[in-house]
């Protein structure tokens, strides 16, 4: 079994939100306490920058990070997705297209599958295992170029 999901997967979705936000929540305490002290500080500047840094990180996250499934192991013909506890087998000749994005954080690899998961849906998003590096940007990505080839030679095989 080979995995082609990135074991920093676990930080992107769990523990790098967590920081983001408990930041925010705690310069949002120390404003308010600003505005408590004897001096009587305006808060509302404090207040503002905040809540659009929640907004804007809650938006970015949604659009690159949440929807990563947790893991992803390529088992000889099929693709073995575990995320939230629970796994399924996809064959590889159910996945029609791969994307791979190179000038995001995180990079990330889009299976589209010939048809819908009742789990998954009709796309699998996962951050690849790649090398990273400033000028691995400029490269494709070596997982998405591997799961082409098998998936090419699978469809050879098979007419």
């Amino acid at each position: 079994m080979q995995r082609l999901s990135s074991p920093s997967t676990f930080f992107y979705k769990r523990v790098f939100p967590v920081f983001w936000f408990g930041f925010l929540g705690i310069f949002l305490l120390t404003s308010v306490g600003l505005g408590r002290a004897p001096q009587r500080v305006d808060v509302t500047p404090f207040l503002i920058g905040p809540a659009v840094m929640a907004v804007f990180g809650f938006v970015l996250m949604r659009k690159l990070v949440f929807d990563l499934v947790d893991e992803v192991w390529l088992e000889g013909d099929y693709l073995l997705i575990k995320s939230r506890g629970e796994s399924s087998r996809i064959p590889l000749r159910d996945v029609i297209n791969v994307n791979a994005t190179s000038m995001t954080n995180p990079r990330r690899v889009t299976l589209m599958l010939r048809t819908e998961s009742a789990r998954w849906g009709k796309e699998i998003t996962f951050m690849p295992n790649s090398p990273r590096g400033i000028f691995s940007a400029f490269k494709s990505d070596p997982v998405a170029a591997d799961l082409i080839q098998r998936i090419d030679a699978l469809r050879q095989r098979s007419t």
